[in-house]
């Protein structure tokens, strides 16, 4: 009995180095269950050896800078750490880490105040006490960490996830201007319960644990909301495009209709005279016809099935059309596969600015054509976006295009930064190349995404 006394003893006596040695494991399991809340709500695809990547370096750095590092400058230095990693080893946007570091911080706070004010009511001790005595220092933390990890049960058990990709600009601004607004007020009163909750009235101490969780929710749900708005707005100007595809696909399916007959009696006309040579310009022109039906089919959301880029090829499509430009359209593969290797951001930035330059150029010449290909080389491991153009100007140069400010348009609202731009996205992946050709009669660029 001597011995369970004199460790209890031990274990219950402020001891802070004997409390930094306990820790670590704690820390650990701080980094694991914080990474698989935010992983989960933010449904974040990412790999196992990723998880253990993160789960090591931060369990190991964090425990470091919290040891030897006093705060405040202690737990700034996290904060900055912790985003920095979720966004590297995660591969996620800024506002994607900021939200991830955002839900495990609330959370974490609720938790460490509701938990904390217990402790001294139960116990009957100071902050100072539960932060320096191993016993209770673990077993606050686990109480935490268990709360926390019940807590991502039942959301993987809800499938509750939120999606941030839908998120205009100025919601982006707006939401990571309120997550430091909400992360300064959580961290000031975190300070100040933890340092006065014991002199102050326990209704006061409820009450601004009550404000905070409210916060959390309420910011939370807003978020949820914000998100609803966006999608809704998306499907909206899909669906409107769409129904302008459709509109043009009836309308030349009705002109087919009507003039079967015609166009079965023009071939019937070559036949008798047995002009070949004027069945044959006949067919190639009754084929651009056919053709154009084929690609309005084929400018659908189910196969052009990712609708970001949906939207851009529709736009791009039917001003197009509107200046009598034929766009010849081939999709053999998954567009929903690119966003495992490229932001579909900066996919779509990358194909609108080639397809409005392919566009620039095909107006001015007499054969106004356009292809654009997507597919995908398993034996290369790397898809392929193909774009070819009929253009004017052959003396045109393939490296200086690229430069800023260069602009082979005559129109002075063209700044010339849309290739330049292109050029500073490939300088930040390593996994894409982009390569111009040209030929007598086709102006080609070629975007390659490896993986």
């Amino acid at each position: 009995m001597e011995i369970f006394q004199t460790v209890w003893t031990a274990l219950t006596t402020p001891n802070e180095t004997l409390s930094a040695i306990l820790f670590f494991p704690l820390f650990i399991i701080d980094a694991i269950v914080n990474m698989l809340l935010f992983t989960t709500i933010l449904d974040i695809k990412t790999t196992r050896k990723r998880k253990v990547l993160y789960v090591l370096v931060w369990g190991i750095t964090g425990y470091i800078i919290r040891t030897f590092i006093p705060d405040p400058y202690g737990s700034v230095s996290n904060l900055i750490i912790s985003l920095i990693l979720i966004k590297i080893i995660f591969k996620t946007s800024l506002i994607k880490s900021f939200v991830a570091e955002f839900i495990g911080l609330s959370l974490v706070s609720i938790l460490e105040q509701f938990i904390l004010r217990l402790y001294f009511v139960v116990f009957h001790i100071s902050y100072e006490s539960v932060m320096t005595a191993p016993f209770y220092r673990i077993t606050f933390t686990a109480s935490i960490y268990l709360c926390l990890y019940l807590l991502y049960r039942i959301i993987r058990y809800c499938k509750f996830h939120i999606s941030l990709e839908s998120m205009n600009r100025r919601n982006k601004v707006l939401f990571i201007i309120n997550a430091i607004l909400g992360l300064t007020s959580i961290c000031s009163q975190f300070y100040i319960l933890a340092f006065y909750s014991d002199k102050m009235p326990v209704a006061i101490t409820i009450l601004s644990i009550l404000s905070l969780s409210a916060y959390f929710f309420i910011s939370m749900y807003s978020l949820i909301n914000t998100n609803k708005l966006n999608t809704t707005s998306q499907s909206l100007e899909e669906a409107q495009l769409y129904n302008k595809t459709l509109i043009l696909l009836h309308d030349n399916m009705r002109g087919f209709k009507h003039d079967f007959h015609n166009i079965v009696q023009g071939l019937g006309g070559y036949i008798d005279k047995k002009d070949l040579e004027g069945l044959e310009k006949y067919y190639r022109q009754l084929l651009q016809d056919c053709n154009r039906v084929n690609n309005l089919t084929a400018l659908s959301p189910t196969v052009i099935n990712n609708p970001a880029i949906y939207n851009v090829m529709a736009a791009k499509y039917h001003r197009a059309d509107e200046n009598g430009i034929q766009i010849n359209l081939g999709i053999f593969m998954d567009l929903n596969d690119l966003e495992h290797h490229l932001k579909i951001y900066e996919f779509t930035r990358i194909l609108g600015i080639l397809m409005d330059n392919a566009i620039e150029a095909a107006i001015e010449c007499k054969d106004k054509i356009i292809h654009v290909t997507f597919r995908k080389e398993d034996s290369r491991h790397r898809f392929l976006m193909v774009i070819e153009n009929t253009y004017l100007d052959k003396t045109i140069n393939t490296e200086k295009i690229y430069e800023k400010s260069y602009s082979t348009k005559s129109r002075k609202t063209n700044s010339g930064l849309g290739l330049w731009e292109v050029r500073q996205i490939l300088k930040r992946n390593n996994n894409l190349n982009l390569f111009t050709t040209k030929d007598a009669e086709y102006f080609r660029q070629q975007f390659e995404i490896y993986y």
